[in-house]
């Protein structure tokens, strides 16, 4: 297959190219820099329009669309937090623009969303769950919508609604076991809230599991089946690292140093991956503790 991947050149665009290579499929990233995607040829855009690129999607099995800034940006101020929109909304119409041109069109399109589309409080959620009203659910209903129109032209649209992805290759892993490796592990607040992660082996899996699943339609959660609380996630990492897990960190505290960024690490609803488990995709790593003893 010929596949094309706006936002390929993150840390999941690599992993899903590596795979795609490895498989003897060709990738096509499509880049606003320089970055260089090892074994996939780089495509320039600007992230808004179709100018340059957009007759390449003719010659496209797969288009997948990753590209978003990324929201560990500190801090959010109004300007990062347009920029959030405009890097999610304005790149997925340019493409919808692409396919709804092309002459022969893609057969699917893989939309990136997050799994904050459900809030952070409520009871356990699958994909029935509405939308909460927060900012960040907002912003994946928008960025959902983006391409929802080539669903009309005839091409089977899947939406990843993606959890925190755990890798070697990303830095957020490092960041998350930061403070248990300064001996400072504990749990953040009352540590009750849900940590929603999922192993990027298994995100690679499920995504293309899906890709290959012809009667596979609409939303994903792509989050680990085990309902992971914070205490549990950081009582996990420090027993890995061999490291004491005793000092809580106050929420207050984390609301004040991060503003309206701190929900992305004291708060978090239970999501369960309902529909991707329904499908028959077998997890490799469902608990958290598998995960990590892998990782490290």
């Amino acid at each position: 297959m010929n596949i094309m991947i706006s936002g390929g050149s993150g840390f999941l665009g690599r992993a899903l190219t590596k795979s795609f290579i490895a498989d003897g499929h060709k990738v096509f990233v499509l880049t606003r820099g320089a970055d260089v995607v090892d074994g996939a040829q780089m495509i320039q855009w600007d992230a808004k329009t179709t100018n340059g690129w957009g007759s390449l999607v003719n010659d496209m099995d797969a288009v997948i669309h990753l590209a978003g800034k990324s929201l560990s940006t500190f801090p959010w101020t109004p300007g990062v937090k347009r920029a959030f929109r405009d890097s999610r909304v304005l790149s997925g119409k340019a493409i919808t623009e692409a396919i709804a041109q092309a002459t022969r069109r893609p057969k699917i399109l893989v939309q990136a969303s997050g799994i904050n589309h459900y809030g952070v409080t409520g009871a356990t959620a699958d994909e029935s769950t509405p939308p909460a009203d927060d900012f960040l659910a907002r912003l994946t209903v928008e960025w959902e919508n983006a391409t929802q129109p080539v669903e009309e032209l005839g091409v089977r649209r899947i939406v990843i609604r993606t959890s925190v992805v755990l890798a070697k290759e990303d830095g957020m892993l490092s960041l998350m076991a930061l403070p248990v490796k300064l001996f400072a592990g504990g749990p953040m607040g009352n540590g009750k809230f849900a940590v929603p992660w999922i192993h990027v082996n298994d995100w690679v899996g499920a995504t293309r599991r899906l890709m290959a699943d012809e009667s596979a339609r609409g939303a994903y959660n792509l989050i680990a089946p085990a309902p992971t609380s914070n205490a549990d996630f950081n009582r996990a990492l420090a027993e890995v690292l061999h490291r004491p897990y005793w000092l809580p960190t106050p929420a207050f505290l984390l609301r004040i140093l991060l503003g309206e960024m701190s929900v992305l690490v004291v708060d978090g609803r239970f999501v369960q991956p309902k529909r991707l488990l329904d499908s028959g995709y077998k997890f490799q790593f469902e608990n958290i503790r598998s995960a990590l003893d892998d990782l490290f």
